[in-house]
């Protein structure tokens, strides 16, 4: 996914050689079994190198600098961990052969996904890829009850069989509807069913009941029928939840599903005894966790606030009062605004991403900063409808990592920001947040643009943002709607400032 990133005059990178310990460790594990006869102890050193390589792979994404580095270590650390799960399968020659045939058909398939993907459908991207790890965990779990007698199942290995069916369900169903709400595909407001509360409660009770039964009971056929309904029951949550939940939550949502996919890999290594699984499940899985505290904590939401309250409406939807006027700028005017301020704080957005104009707002940045201007980026936790979005492009586009600011640090100095340019941001500066109680967004922090002495509001058209929550800034006396394509509309304000010779 980096690679969609990268500048065709970047330097070559020689990364993947960091492949190479992983092949040593894989060459080691071969060696040493075929010499000893005995693949244990090798397999488990390689199953714990495996795991160290996931770790570092996470550690490295810490550090804009090591970055494009953590792919490859993960690579060569699930890479490994594979190698040692086939090794020490005890298999007729059949089973490699239909592994084989079925990983090459995945690789195929994932390699066509990963070329049409760019950087505005990562999203539905990243939701659809949680999907498959649903799948997959349910599978492995009804697989594996399938292969075991009940009477040489313990209490622990049955209970980690029918949470991994069970998050493995509720993963791959919620991750499918994000995915369409996410696409564009399925209306993104929030399904209201009637009781829709005492539906999920009564799902989410039928699950529990399912599991004390499968952990207590001898009999084949209730074990069968508490897998089934439990399955089901997590299937339809999973489906039902997501749906409730409006689109402009769908980035909390992503990185909740996230979480379950991670602690639905977690026990299938309980399942299958596979250490190197339960690490990588638990990374995921608690990273995820966190991830989605910072996103509540970003829209200063709780969990359940966003699990169950509906939130978000039809996206685009115009809700302008009526009555306001706002004030329009054009090309030149922009342009002379952003020339003549000192202080500039600019606000990318979603807007951004689809215009993909982060190398042209990136070189409008560059040239007023060598006039002696002071320029910084300004980015929300949740913008950009996926974490961390928004800071990859602006890193791609040559955006001084020091001149992307927090939320916090950029409104305690907003008040001596002369210019504000919004570039396709819409629900991140919405001043209702904090001016209006029954706002649906209320007590959401946001950048407080509307403190700066002018804001330039660069957007396609007077529309709601992805929240459907009318923008009062709009229509702020300060404030100028400079309305187009932000593709253009930037070109137009970069050839203005180099008709200045700048």
């Amino acid at each position: 996914m980096l690679d969609m990133f990268r500048r065709p005059t970047d330097p070559p990178e020689y990364w993947n050689y960091y492949l190479v310990p992983a092949g040593a460790a894989a060459a080691t594990y071969v060696a040493g079994s075929m010499a000893t006869g005995n693949s244990a102890g090798f397999g488990s050193s390689l199953a714990l190198f495996s795991g160290l390589g996931c770790i570092a792979g996470i550690s490295s994404m810490s550090s804009q600098a090591t970055t494009r580095l953590a792919p490859w270590l993960a690579m060569g650390g699930v890479g490994s961990g594979v190698f040692a799960a086939l090794g020490q399968m005890s298999v007729p020659a059949t089973v490699y052969a239909q592994l084989a045939v079925a990983s090459g058909i995945g690789l195929f398939g994932g390699k066509q996904i990963a070329d049409k993907v760019g950087p505005t459908e990562l999203p539905q991207a990243v939701a659809g890829f949680h999907s498959l790890v649903g799948i997959a965990a349910t599978s492995t779990a009804v697989g594996d009850y399938m292969m075991h007698d009940l009477s040489h199942m313990d209490g622990f290995h049955a209970g980690s069989i029918y949470m991994g069916s069970w998050m493995g369900a509720i993963t791959c169903t919620g991750s499918i509807i994000a995915c369409l709400k996410l696409a564009e595909k399925m209306d993104s407001k929030p399904l209201m069913l009637p009781g829709r509360d005492a539906m999920n409660i009564a799902m989410a009770s039928t699950s529990a009941i399912g599991l004390y039964l499968f952990m207590t009971t001898q009999n084949p056929s209730t074990a069968t029928t508490a897998l089934s309904l439990g399955t089901l029951m997590s299937g339809a949550l999973g489906f039902h939840m997501t749906a409730s939940i409006g689109g402009a939550d769908m980035p909390v949502v992503i990185t909740l599903l996230n979480s379950y996919s991670g602690w639905a890999l977690c026990a299938e290594g309980f399942i299958l005894n596979q250490p190197v699984l339960t690490i990588v499940g638990a990374l995921i899985g608690s990273s995820g966790a966190f991830l989605t505290k910072i996103m509540c904590d970003g829209m200063n939401r709780s969990l359940a606030n966003v699990i169950l309250g509906g939130f978000g409406t039809e996206a685009g939807a115009v809700q302008t009062a009526e009555g306001l006027i706002h004030k329009e700028i054009d090309v030149d005017g922009a342009t002379e605004a952003m020339c003549d301020a000192g202080k500039i704080c600019i606000v990318p957005g979603y807007g951004m991403v689809v215009a993909q104009c982060q190398h042209t707002v990136a070189q409008i940045a560059t040239k007023l900063a060598k006039q002696g201007k002071d320029v910084k980026f300004a980015v929300h936790p949740v913008a950009g409808r996926m974490p961390g979005q928004l800071n990859v492009l602006l890193a791609e586009a040559g955006v001084p990592y020091d001149l992307v600011v927090e939320m916090e640090e950029m409104n305690a100095e907003m008040a001596d920001v002369e210019v504000s340019l919004i570039v396709g941001a819409n629900d991140t500066v919405n001043s209702a947040a904090l001016e209006d109680p029954n706002s649906a967004i209320a007590g959401m922090p946001v950048i407080e643009v509307w403190r700066s002495a002018q804001v330039i509001f660069c957007k396609r058209s007077m529309a709601s943002g992805y929240a459907g929550v009318d923008n009062p800034v709009f229509y702020k006396p300060n404030t100028d709607m400079f309305l187009g394509n932000a593709g253009s509309t930037m070109k137009g304000v970069l050839a203005g400032i180099e008709k200045r010779g700048w």
